[in-house]
């Protein structure tokens, strides 16, 4: 069945080329079609194209379609091209000409485009609960292991006294700037788009304002081409919010698996977490680590393939913005799949709580050492000469009793304010 069937056929070929893996993806996106037809067969009735009746009995019968998805047993066979084609049969089929009542003054247009808004708005909410879990671990151990040192570096070389509170809370604090993105998303995500039908509205007496409140939505896409032209676009910010948690994610996943090779021996994780290999009884592989890290390298490029499929497309519907939904579903995925596994991994992690007594971590301490002169009034470029000087001739002596007090730094981790900038936004 074909939404837009005019009694003739396609090719075959051409059938499954057009409609690809629609019928997969429209699986994790029917509740949503169906929620968008209820709130649209209830306005119908408002308006009097349907009756008491009518409406009645579709709200019901789309209730036990929606029942069934949560059963999981709600299917869309191969002669239906997606959800939209097969929910109108399963109408029809109970309700006969009440059933094809129900795409009255909307298009498969703005019904893709309404499903994906309310499918966007809940997942953002779960990636947001998910970022948010993350953070409060990450603020737990944080407080659990500050007095921690550990080598900081720059370009990769011994550099300045660091802690496991300051790498911990850093990672946090990062994902506050994350959730700003994924708070601009949402309320792109949060206009409904419904009554747009194909992009230039609709000559029916609709109600826009009662779909809006019915399905919860803050605010409609008033403009019904700027409503289109939304599609895609919701897509990318969306990704865009991704993106920047996954930079995050990605960048910790390489700390923690530069950390955990013998020759740095800063953490460890049980061996459940843990890979072997298959010839050599040694090996404790980064498994999990090593694919956060390359599956959030991936979703910081979805941004760029949705630019690549939207950019050139002129104001209209164009069959290319099909080819989003199987870009963003998977990635949505992919994002909460690496959000679960790296919370659940990080509560299991060990720190080494000895590591600059090795001595050549010494010249972290080159720094604070250079300061304490300055504090007893040498100039600093006097005092930097010195230490420069002593390194070069093997005499330099650590100063390890180091005192970090502004903001931000070992000695003063501000995890209060940062929790408190978390709760602004969460």
């Amino acid at each position: 069945m074909k939404l837009w069937d005019k009694g003739f056929s396609t090719d075959k070929k051409i059938d499954h080329f057009t409609v690809g893996n629609d019928r997969e993806l429209d699986l994790l996106l029917a509740k949503y079609d169906v929620m968008a037809s209820t709130a649209h067969a209830k306005m119908l009735g408002k308006i009097g194209l349907l009756s008491e009746g009518e409406t009645a009995s579709l709200v019901d019968e789309l209730d036990e379609i929606q029942s069934s998805i949560k059963k999981g047993t709600f299917t869309i066979e191969n002669s239906f091209e997606d959800m939209h084609s097969k929910i109108e049969f399963l109408l029809t089929e109970k309700l006969g000409d009440t059933g094809k009542k129900i795409h009255t003054a909307r298009s498969r247009n703005d019904q893709v485009l309404v499903a994906m808004h309310l499918y966007l708005k809940d997942e953002l909410t779960e990636i947001k609960s998910q970022t948010k879990a993350l953070f409060d671990l990450l603020m737990d151990l944080a407080e659990k292991h500050k007095e921690v040192l550990l080598p900081g570096y720059t370009h990769l070389q011994i550099a300045m006294p660091s802690s496991f509170g300051l790498w911990f809370s850093a990672y946090a604090e990062s994902l506050i700037d994350d959730l700003y993105f994924i708070d601009a998303a949402y309320k792109i995500v949060d206009q409904n788009p419904l009554g747009s039908a194909a992009g230039y509205g609709s000559s029916f007496p609709i109600d826009r304002k009662y779909t809006t409140k019915e399905m919860g939505f803050t605010t409609m896409k008033y403009n019904v081409v700027a409503a289109q032209m939304g599609r895609g676009k919701v897509e990318k910010a969306t990704a865009f919010g991704m993106a920047s948690i996954a930079a995050t994610l990605s960048k910790m996943a390489m700390d923690i698996c530069l950390y955990m090779s013998q020759n740095f021996d800063f953490i460890l994780f049980p061996d459940a977490l843990t890979t072997g290999s298959s010839i050599m009884p040694h090996k404790k592989n980064p498994d999990v680590f090593e694919l956060v890290r390359a599956k959030c390298n991936k979703l910081q490029a979805v941004p760029n393939q949705l630019t690549l499929v939207i950019n050139n497309l002129p104001s209209g519907y164009h069959r290319d913005l099909q080819l989003v939904k199987e870009i963003i579903v998977p990635a949505i995925q992919d994002m909460k799949a690496c959000l679960e596994i790296l919370t659940f991994s990080l509560k299991e992690i060990r720190v080494n709580k000895n590591i600059l007594e090795d001595p050549k971590y010494d010249y972290l301490f080159s720094v604070d050492t250079l300061n304490e002169l300055v504090q007893n009034g040498m100039p600093f470029r006097d005092a930097y000469k010195k230490m420069g000087q002593e390194i070069q001739e093997g005499t330099f002596a650590p100063k390890r009793n180091i005192s970090h007090s502004h903001e931000g730094s070992l000695g003063n981790l501000c995890l209060d304010e940062i929790k408190k900038k978390m709760d602004k936004i969460s």
